[in-house]
């Protein structure tokens, strides 16, 4: 491929993408947020304001082989009535606008990073990504239109729930949950060269694939081996389910007389015992997909990071 786009390129996915796209050969243009440096050439986009900054979209899109997307508004763990709104101002509405500049340029493949929680679209965030999701494979802007949905995406950050429970365990702030509840991640090297199948294979085409590393984590086992690469003894005893319910419904109550979510409701709950496990087979199956990395050998490099 001769051009490349990529929203979001200076976040934690869109970096390393754009980066490998980059080593590949490929003439890189970053669409991005706020200007910042990168080896290729940038255009300033803000998905917020509607109408602005269009034509320069559309103008450097021009001869735009693949565009990959990657900006939006990120899930958030606390939820504010008025994220429901710019959730759909961004990730729906915001990906329509970059779609009718794709279609103007003339980009024949269009890539974009949903997620795995669209599956279910049970919140705001989901049904904007599901939506998003509608107007990419459904929309007849481009020829070739296709969306993966990573899971929880790790690896070596600061941002994430991944690095705020190294920190609770490190500082002992953690508590030693049950042994409950599959959920699927996938290391950040493996969304890129999933992207990179995206993006170049025709088997890809109007298709959507989970990208996930084919593991199934507890969060009780991922504490035992943040522990372990802390060089401590992971806690032998873990809080009773019930007890842990009954401290959720206390902390709902507790958000709903003060008119914000408490710091441990029934949502944290969920989020640390429910089952969060998404099939990754298609992609492997389909594009030959092979997971390189898993979380217990990423671990001690991320806390390093």
């Amino acid at each position: 491929m001769s051009r490349v786009a990529v929203t979001g390129a200076a976040g934690f996915i869109g970096s390393s993408l754009f980066e490998r796209f980059r080593i590949e050969g490929a003439d890189m243009l970053a669409i991005v947020h706020r200007p910042i440096l990168l080896q290729g050439e940038g255009i300033h986009w803000d998905m917020l304001a509607e109408g602005r900054l269009e034509k320069e979209l559309r103008m450097g899109l021009r001869g735009t082989e693949v565009c990959m997307h990657l900006a939006g508004k990120a899930h958030a763990l606390s939820e504010r009535a008025e994220d429901e709104a710019e959730y759909f101002t961004v990730n729906t509405e915001g990906t329509r606008r970059l779609l009718e500049a794709a279609r103007d340029a003339g980009v024949r493949r269009f890539v974009f990073f949903s997620s795995v929680k669209a599956a279910d679209a049970d919140t705001p965030y989901a049904r904007s990504k599901r939506e998003a999701e509608r107007l990419v494979l459904e929309g007849g802007y481009v020829p070739e239109p296709v969306v993966i949905r990573p899971a929880m995406v790790y690896g070596p950050t600061t941002k994430g729930n991944l690095p705020r429970m190294i920190r609770a365990v490190a500082r002992g702030w953690f508590p030693p949950v049950p042994d409950a509840g599959r959920r699927a991640m996938v290391h950040v090297d493996d969304v890129v060269e999933a992207a990179w199948l995206a993006a170049t294979r025709p088997e890809a085409v109007g298709k959507t694939y989970v990208v996930a590393d084919g593991e199934a984590y507890t969060t009780r086992r991922i504490h035992a081996w943040i522990c372990e690469a802390l060089g401590r003894p992971a806690p032998r005893f873990s809080v009773p389910l019930p007890a842990l319910r009954g401290m959720a419904r206390i902390g709902d109550a507790i958000g709903r007389i003060r008119g914000r979510r408490f710091m441990f409701d029934s949502d944290v709950l969920d989020k640390l015992v429910g089952d969060e496990w998404y099939d990754g087979a298609m992609i492997r199956r389909e594009l030959g997909f092979a997971p390189a990395r898993n979380l217990r050998d990423a671990l001690p490099g991320i806390i390093e990071y």
